[in-house]
């Protein structure tokens, strides 16, 4: 069975804190928790993957503004974390009300540790309970793909199969199309959705075919579904719905499906193979990964539906939910008939577009506009990489956008909290946009960067190092402004006359206006390139 909160919490190592969960009357028993994780970096919901009891000591809290605890509330929830525990007393005395408001706005538990407990000593005592509980559910997990390996090499159709995981998880499962239609569906023996229906009374999918008819098994109120995706040689060609009852393991019907996904995969290359063009462009796109020979690019090319001739850019994608994303992606773009390909390699999705040969620029601006609008709430970042004259050099359009996510990364690592991009939501990049960046960082080794960087700015960087200054980035915000001056104070949330007074102090520092003069291109050369690794 999965692990949940309030176990955890009685944990002798937890108790001692002598928890008390917010809001009163939570239901900590039944919020599962997969990892115990401690940190006091306010940044940290990116690095987390969701289902974690993470542990704060406060002390970062306790400076943190009121809009800044909010957004790391915001982060923790919009990223699944199982809770929040904050130990009070010393460098926060309480949680402050505005954050437990939030918390419950979000519906992220907030457990307050009332006394100090070591957290090495509870992480080391609770993980080693849930690594035994993750090794049980492994153990189940792989009894259940070896007994559908078993029904496979035996001809099964894909209900059979799909049978022995509803067996071991207890829960009905349906494998669907990328485009929704029911293949094949399970559901365990004397299934009940948990409040009184049984199989076949009111649990049909959208086709109201119902069970025995590919119509799936469907709780109608209660439990949890969990999604799947199934590829078949880099081509999406299925998704697993577990539907799993609150009577039923939720964990183990997690890594069940996982790892029932290459079988799956088998059963549906064996019951309906992928299209000759799906196969060409995974195959092009993985040859785009592995920045193969021209050659090759050209050999695949015209079979995924793009002309050797053809412009294209190509988008490096990382998103929260990567499937969900490419099926919004590939829908808008064969909406307007735009030929592309994608591949999911890892947690990364790569996607190649065509572009008409003519008015070609303006046709990439409004590819980057329909992004930014895409439907949907999505939590990603799409970086679209430059423009490539032909199919042969998509390997570079590639290389440059994945650049820009690192540019992105750079830059939000440095920037002052209040221009830092938020960490979720939708935001496109254009590639082009960090040409310079790229150029240095291909071009010139760390030692070069930071000496021309030095000897540009020497006196601006230990102005602000020795006063705790941001003149850097306010030069770097008025040289990217076109040196507009009325411009630069709005983003920077400036008084005009505090512009001109930093200015006029980065000029002295300087040697002067640099505007009408040389320097001008050196400086902002300079100042793009501070902070690169």
């Amino acid at each position: 069975m999965s692990v949940f909160l309030g176990e955890i919490l009685a944990h002798p190592a937890l108790a001692a804190a002598d928890p008390l969960v917010h809001p009163e009357g939570a239901m900590a028993d039944a919020q599962p928790v997969r990892w115990v994780h401690s940190s006091e970096v306010l940044d940290i919901a990116p690095l987390l993957r969701g289902g974690e009891l993470l542990l704060c000591g406060g002390i970062t809290l306790a400076t943190a503004t009121p809009a800044r605890r909010g957004d790391y509330v915001r982060e923790l929830a919009q990223r699944g974390v199982a809770a929040l525990a904050i130990e009070t007393g010393g460098a926060l005395p309480e949680i402050p009300a505005d954050m437990l408001q939030k918390a419950e706005e979000y519906g992220l538990p907030v457990v307050e540790l009332r006394k100090v407990v070591p957290f090495v000593g509870v992480m080391q005592a609770i993980n080693s309970m849930l690594v035994s509980e993750s090794v049980g559910h492994l153990q189940q997990a792989d009894a259940a793909t070896r007994a559908m390996a078993s029904e496979l090499a035996h001809g099964a159709a894909l209900d059979k199969i799909l049978g022995v995981l509803a067996g071991i998880t207890g829960s009905a499962v349906k494998l669907t199309s990328p485009w929704g239609v029911t293949m094949g569906s399970a559901a365990p023996e004397g299934w009940s959705n948990g409040v009184g229906a049984e199989a076949g009374d009111g649990m049909a999918d959208g086709d109201g075919t119902g069970p025995g008819g590919h119509g799936g098994f469907y709780p109608v109120a209660g439990g949890t579904v969990i999604t799947v995706d199934i590829p078949v040689r880099g081509v999406l060609m299925g998704r697993l719905e577990v539907h799993v009852p609150d009577v039923a393991d939720t964990a183990l019907a997690q890594v069940a499906g996982e790892r029932a996904v290459d079988i799956l995969g088998l059963a549906l290359l064996q019951h309906t193979p992928p299209g000759l063009h799906a196969l060409a462009g995974a195959e092009l796109m993985r040859a785009v990964l592995n920045a193969a020979p021209e050659w090759r690019l050209e050999q695949l090319a015209p079979a995924a539906g793009f002309p050797t001739d053809s412009p294209a850019v190509v988008a490096a994608i990382h998103a929260a939910a990567p499937q969900e994303l490419r099926g919004a992606v590939e829908n808008f773009l064969s909406s307007q008939r735009i030929p592309c390909a994608a591949y999911l390699d890892d947690t990364e999705l790569v996607v190649m577009i065509g572009l008409p040969c003519t008015e070609t620029a303006g046709e990439r601006r409004q590819l980057l506009e329909s992004l930014r609008n895409l439907e949907g709430d999505h939590d990603a970042v799409i970086a679209v990489g430059p423009l490539a004259g032909m199919v042969a050099e998509a390997a570079w359009s590639l290389a440059e956008a994945r650049r820009a996510l690192e540019v992105r990364q750079i830059q939000r690592r440095n920037a002052s909290a209040r221009r830092r991009h938020p960490a979720h939501g939708l935001v496109v990049l254009d590639a082009q946009d960090t040409a310079v960046e790229s150029l240095a960082l291909t071009c010139l080794d760390a030692s070069s960067r930071e000496s021309f960087v030095s000897r540009q700015l020497r006196a601006v960087l230990e102005h602000d190092a020795q006063r705790q200054s941001q003149l850097l980035e306010t030069l770097q915000v008025w040289l990217d402004s076109g040196c507009n001056t009325a411009q630069s104070a709005r983003e920077l949330h400036l008084e005009r006359q505090s512009m001109h007074h930093r200015l006029q102090r980065i000029f002295d520092l300087c040697g002067g206006d640099p505007r009408g003069t040389g320097r001008l291109a050196a400086l902002h050369l300079a100042a793009r390139m501070a902070g690169l690794p």
